[in-house]
């Protein structure tokens, strides 16, 4: 995110999560012991002439697929000043169509949903607590509910959208300075509504603690 998007250190009453990294785990396999040799008789038959071959065509190779083109920050939203809790702004105009990818920063406790490239919404965010800290990691949205209310807490969620099995979710909130949430990312109802039309099931949302973007660079987690 773009440093004129830093909340205000006021605001410092939201705890960040612990940062998390990510291992990649190479399979290994042991390579299988050569079987025993056995001495075999073998009776001297005549030879015999080997047919004629026969020319074959060489199989059709398959070029390989071509890798896909990097998603890259091609626009950031010019925010006057610095973002405070409450604060949401929208602008689509012009914008082509493209692939949704929502980024969330606890650090600079800002969402910021892409759209092609080019950020079109971003909003101050309430986030988990220590004891009920926001995941890191890549999530797909799996569910969506417009009035979903909270089994576990009784609490209604308005435009909700499902990031993990276990109730994690972006929704639309009561922002305050001070306020946490279970885990959730908490934004203004009015963003929630525009956030949730614009993205569907299976689209992206990175949450990282720090992790800054800029125009021309790729999303390489996207």
């Amino acid at each position: 995110m773009a440093s004129s998007k830093t909340i205000l250190a006021t605001l410092g009453l939201l705890l960040p999560a612990a940062a998390a990294g990510m291992v990649a785990i190479a399979a290994h396999r042991a390579p299988l012991a050569p079987p025993s040799p056995k001495a075999l008789r073998i009776k001297a038959v005549p030879r015999l002439a080997p047919p004629p071959r026969t020319a074959q065509a060489p199989a059709p190779t398959t070029p390989p697929a071509a890798s896909p083109s990097p998603y890259v920050v091609r626009r950031i939203l010019d925010v006057p000043g610095v973002m405070k809790i409450g604060d949401t702004y929208w602008d689509e105009a012009g914008v082509p169509p493209g692939a949704i990818v929502i980024t969330v920063d606890l650090d600079a406790q800002v969402l910021s949903i892409f759209r092609g490239g080019y950020e079109i919404g971003t909003a101050a965010i309430l986030y988990g607590g220590d004891d009920k800290p926001t995941p890191l990691g890549i999530f797909p949205v799996t569910q969506k509910d417009a009035d979903h209310v909270s089994n576990l807490y009784d609490a209604p969620m308005p435009y909700m959208m499902r990031l993990t099995n276990d109730g994690i979710s972006i929704h639309g909130s009561e922002m305050e300075a001070g306020l946490m949430t279970h885990g959730c990312v908490g934004v203004p109802v009015d963003f929630a509504r525009r956030l949730f039309r614009a993205t569907r099931l299976g689209d992206k949302v990175i949450v990282t603690n720090g992790e800054r973007l800029a125009i021309g660079r790729p999303i390489t987690a996207a």
